[in-house]
């Protein structure tokens, strides 16, 4: 049996210094995000393959400016497009704009080779909605918040 060249009282030394710290900061940074990010990827991409991350936005613009109003925000990893964020500008609410924003970016979801959607929305949100364009809702989140829930909704392509 070979024994380890370096002293036992320096190895135990060596160990406590390579232990990294555990920080909370009181403002975290998009540099600490993009660390995490790069990390986790690394660890997917050796695992599963790489994930074919796209960004994914459909935006509704005001026709003068061209300013962002709302619109979707999301992105493709392996094969899912997921739905980050949608949101219609209330004083366009109700003409089917929602619809038609999500039927554009499935429309882009099929084409780069998905075979779903997924997203989340609360109860108080918008549930019904998503219904009615054939979302099924696959998990909930109970009491968040408090006294409502959180929905994750998915639709196969």
């Amino acid at each position: 049996m070979r024994r380890c060249s370096t002293p036992q009282g320096k190895r135990k030394a060596e160990a406590v210094m390579s232990d990294p710290a555990i920080v909370v900061p009181d403002q975290p940074g998009e540099t600490d995000r993009k660390a995490i990010v790069e990390a986790l990827v690394a660890f997917n991409d050796k695992a599963a393959g790489p994930s074919g991350f796209q960004p994914l936005a459909v935006l509704i613009q005001d026709p003068v400016t061209a300013a962002t109003l709302g619109g979707l925000w999301g992105k493709i990893v392996y094969d899912w497009l997921f739905v980050e964020l949608l949101v219609v500008p209330e004083q366009f609410r109700g003409k089917r704009i929602g619809a038609q924003i999500l039927a554009r970016a499935e429309e882009i979801a099929q084409a780069r080779g998905c075979v779903g959607v997924w997203l989340d929305t609360y109860a108080f949100q918008a549930p019904g909605f998503y219904d009615k364009l054939g979302y099924e809702v696959f998990g909930s989140l109970e009491d968040h918040p408090r006294g409502s829930q959180r929905l994750f909704l998915r639709k196969r392509l």
